[in-house]
């Protein structure tokens, strides 16, 4: 989810732990609480400093290891643990419990957007993305902007939340039924479908699909469910030559992969180099595929510029990609 609907969680989860009796007649435990669920709300988001060191990098560790299994554990005792050495008296347990809810809440909601996490480390490195809420959804957040609203106006925030929670898991159950409406609307249409990726929009009947048969990669949108092809590519192995060898060993190209589950590739010939194209099909905004790896490689396999992130026109990509002499 964005960074504005986790602190609106983090606040949710500080109203509800006022139904804990040990908070409801301590002010100092609830204001300790309460930052604590919105520092824990973030908390597993700030490997995004990363991106202060390389897209590469980002790509790599964004949402792995900060969102995985033993970090919930962490993030709760490393914040709870900050606070605690700050207010000595306060009880660590109570603290802990609601600061461990709000990161573990953070990490399951972003499993049900396109982009997910890899949220079952140190067990496996799988990417697990639903695809069936969008990074930002205008009804989840602003179901909790109603429910702080409330709260101001004096109802009760525990009994506000947990009625609002109760409500978005319908809402969630609804976005699933209709994921898998569309998705078995394009298996009775191709037949047989490897995999179909599907991307919510912040309009609720618009999604993206990206969808993967033997021989093609589809580039779909689904307006009312009604569902329109906007792309068509063959599906070409990526060959077993020198060039693709080291271009895989890029850094740029290692991350884009790593991270990329429906992609298409193209090679260009130039006089004095060869470049190479990763294109994530998933991300298709105004005629044009913004997530991309890309290498320039000379004809004795030195690699010269590469590039992966996200770039909104060709213009710009070229400007990532400052060629050195060759």
């Amino acid at each position: 989810m964005d960074t504005g609907t986790h602190i609106a969680m983090g606040v949710a989860i500080g109203g509800m732990a006022t139904l804990d009796p040990a908070i409801q007649n301590n002010p100092l435990l609830f204001g300790a609480v309460m930052t604590g669920t919105i520092i824990g709300s973030q908390a597993p988001d700030f490997d995004t400093i990363l991106k202060f060191k390389s897209n590469a990098v980002y790509l790599r560790h964004h949402r792995g290891i900060t969102h995985s299994l033993p970090l919930i554990i962490i993030w709760g005792l490393l914040i709870s643990g900050i606070i605690y050495l700050i207010i000595p008296k306060l009880p660590f347990i109570v603290l802990w419990r609601w600061i461990a809810l709000a990161v573990f809440l953070h990490v399951f909601v972003d499993i049900f957007n396109a982009y997910g996490t890899q949220a079952l480390r140190p067990f496996t490195n799988k990417w697990i993305a639903l695809g069936f809420i969008n990074t930002f959804d205008p009804i989840i957040f602003g179901s909790h902007l109603i429910g702080i609203a409330l709260w101001l106006f004096g109802f009760n925030p525990a009994i506000t939340f947990l009625t609002i929670y109760l409500l978005l898991v319908f809402y969630y159950l609804k976005r699933y039924w209709q994921k898998k409406a569309l998705e078995k609307k394009v298996t009775l249409y191709y037949g047989k479908v490897e995999d179909i990726y599907t991307s919510p929009t912040i309009k609720q009947n618009i999604w993206r699909l990206a969808i993967k048969t033997e021989d093609s990669f589809y580039v779909a949108r689904a307006i009312e469910g009604n569902i329109q092809i906007v792309d068509h590519f063959q599906r070409i192995p990526i060959p077993n030559n020198k060039i693709m060898a080291t271009v895989k060993t890029d850094k740029n190209v290692a991350a884009f992969l790593s991270f990329s589950s429906i992609y298409r590739w193209e090679q260009i010939e130039y006089a004095d180099y060869t470049e190479v194209r990763f294109i994530d099909l998933r991300y298709r905004a105004k005629d044009h595929y913004p997530f991309v790896a890309v290498v320039k490689i000379t004809d004795d396999l030195k690699i010269i510029s590469s590039y992966t992130g996200w770039v909104f026109s060709e213009a710009k990509l070229q400007d990532k990609l400052i060629i050195e002499d060759i």
